[in-house]
């Protein structure tokens, strides 16, 4: 939900008005949508080196070719197309370029995997002319760091000056990591606080199932998630598995609380980021600010601190799903159909809830902090991940089958686990197929990579 222009430019009176922003979230059922947001990497198909900013076969010119194209509006930071827009949905740049879809806010998964399908088609009609691919995966496989290029973003230079002052990894997360998210909605407080808890304490298991990023510069890193791993070393105040969330007490109060605990990176005034790294947004709403002297925090300043923490479930006006690896097409359909099966049902929300209820923080942690290794063989109860993984996407087709969202067909939405059913069944992450190939087909290289796996 975007806030509305004459609420942005409001100056923050107090701690109700943020604790009143989250809970404006809340919609009747009827009115809950699916937002889904997926990552991928450029490369030139000739050499695989990430696209620059500039240049013929550049970023800049992607963006501006589609939107001249296909009717989306551009969004500039001076000169430079950085954002695009059509409808509700928006395409923006990740810091290395990996190029972003958030996607609109949708009623079924049937439309997200349309969205998608026309998205990457239209990326694809451009990128081949450009001799470009783009690569859904979670960390970039090929490249170093300092091979990365940087987008012309104000936002990503004052986090880029700043992560390697909290974190070792800050900037690899910054250039070199891709993700699937999902957006999804809550009716009160009390549903927001059920589904935060079963979602946070499932995350790990999303993170096993999606696990999509065993390389790092062309050589198996130990890891099946490293872009999971990365999220453990990049900022200690803003990131993890948020352990209030299971205290009693928890709602909106505890999270304001907790995002006013979290450092700022900048605030956006005429056009311009302000660089406020490390300062404390209690004293921008008094208007203490050395940098900005006598300007007060307002409501748009609020939303833009709210997007700047990173826990592995994330709350705005929506709850965010952070947990999994990017990946092909089939998993940037299976991942909201996960969640929206487990979390959207009540039936299903209720069985997920039994199924974590009784894990200690000591476990809920053994689970985020073993799965970028161990993914679905991590050890769990005298069984693996993989029983709860199995269990959590069985919950979730039934979940989905009672939601009866069908397509023209007449299939519901439960068709989109398929990737997912196969991987548990396999016992084998898509991180591990890749390994599989790369010490045997693919002769140690990871060169292929980008051509087998590209959309």
């Amino acid at each position: 939900m975007s806030i509305p222009s004459a609420v942005k430019s409001t100056p923050i009176a107090g701690r109700q008005q943020l604790v009143d922003y989250l809970a404006a979230g809340e919609k009747p059922r009827e009115a809950w949508r699916i937002g889904t947001e997926h990552e991928k990497f450029g490369f030139r198909t000739d050499d695989l080196r990430p696209p620059t900013f500039e240049g013929e076969r550049g970023i800049k010119v992607l963006l501006e070719t589609l939107a001249a194209r296909y009717g989306w509006e551009v969004a500039r930071e001076g000169e430079n197309p950085v954002a695009l827009s059509r409808d509700k949905a928006s395409i923006t740049l990740e810091p290395a370029g990996q190029l972003e879809l958030s996607g609109a806010p949708l009623e079924t998964i049937h439309q997200t995997c349309s969205e998608v399908n026309a998205h990457l088609a239209e990326v694809r009609s451009i990128a081949d002319g450009m001799g470009l691919g783009f690569l859904g995966m979670g960390f970039q496989p090929k490249w170093s760091r300092e091979q990365m290029p940087w987008m012309p973003k104000g936002r990503y230079k004052i986090m880029r000056e700043y992560m390697p002052k909290v974190g070792a990894l800050g900037l690899d997360m910054m250039t070199r990591t891709c993700t699937v998210q999902v957006n999804l909605d809550f009716s009160s407080e009390a549903d927001m606080i059920r589904k935060f808890r079963v979602s946070l304490a499932l995350q790990p298991i999303a993170t096993a199932l999606f696990a999509d990023s065993p390389f790092t510069e062309g050589k198996p890193n130990g890891y099946q998630s490293y872009r999971s791993h990365i999220w453990t070393d990049t900022d200690a105040d803003r990131t993890g598995m948020l352990d209030f969330v299971f205290e009693d007490g928890f709602g909106y109060e505890r999270y304001v609380d907790y995002i006013l605990d979290v450092p700022m990176y900048f605030s956006y005034q005429d056009g311009k980021y302000i660089d406020l790294a490390g300062q404390d947004f209690k004293r921008f709403m008094a208007g203490e600010l050395a940098a900005l002297p006598g300007t007060r925090a307002t409501m748009k300043d609020w939303a833009d601190h709210l997007t700047t923490a990173f826990p592995e479930v994330r709350l705005k006006q929506y709850l965010e799903m952070r947990g999994a690896d990017g990946g092909p097409w089939g998993r940037l359909c299976a991942l909201p159909a996960l969640w929206v099966g487990l979390l959207y049902d009540d039936e299903a929300l209720d069985a997920a809830w039994n199924l974590v209820k009784d894990f200690t923080l000591a476990e809920r942690h053994a689970l985020r902090d073993g799965v970028p290794k161990h993914a679905l063989k991590l050890p769990f109860r005298g069984g693996t991940v993989r029983d709860l993984a199995r269990e959590a996407v069985k919950i979730a087709a039934h979940g989905l089958k009672r939601r009866a969202r069908l397509n023209a067909g007449g299939a519901d939405e439960s068709i989109f686990l398929q990737p997912l059913i196969e991987i548990v069944e396999a016992n084998q992450t898509p991180a591990e197929r890749k390994l599989e190939l790369f010490h045997g087909a693919w002769g140690g290289s990871v060169d292929p990579v980008f051509r087998e796996f590209a959309y």
